[in-house]
């Protein structure tokens, strides 16, 4: 983690008089990172989808709702704070229009089209293959900082 990192987090805590609170982690979304950074940044993208399979390989833990991430830029700058409101698994074949649209990127053919491409290239580095039923995980969050001004969003 870079010092940027912690200093935008200590700026929100000072900012919402928050205390002993922790962020889970810091990232960037998938190959676009700025174009999605910034969608979150306008409060178009408040949904994203990850393979399942990638948290069980990695053994990483699945999010929770109320935990905070550090969403940053293509050049790991720390852009906003979001807040984890709702976390689900389902076969990708099964995630609804109203989610994939909520992820702010296009319709769901594009959204679609979009996450085929990108499970396809990332499946293969570990010799795995697509499936349309493939479990992903589907987060809503809400963005709790910056607002527009730079300050934080009213929680």
């Amino acid at each position: 983690m870079n010092n940027k990192v912690q200093l935008f987090w200590d700026d929100f805590c000072a900012v919402t008089h928050q205390e002993g609170l922790e962020f889970t982690d810091a990232f960037s979304f998938g190959t676009s990172a700025d174009w999605l950074a910034d969608l979150v940044m306008e409060g178009k993208e408040i949904a994203t989808s990850s393979g399942f399979v990638f948290y069980e390989l990695e053994k990483e833990v699945l999010p929770k709702p109320d935990e905070y991430y550090i969403i940053l830029d293509g050049q790991e700058e720390p852009a906003a704070i979001i807040q984890i409101q709702s976390v689900e698994v389902v076969p990708m074949n099964e995630v609804s229009e109203e989610f994939a649209l909520a992820e702010g990127e296009g319709d769901y053919s594009y959204w679609w089209q979009a996450h085929e491409t990108f499970f396809t290239a990332s499946l293969a580095e570990y010799n795995m293959e697509f499936s349309p039923d493939m479990l992903v995980v589907c987060e809503r969050f809400k963005k709790v900082y910056p607002n527009e001004k730079g300050t934080p969003i009213n929680q």
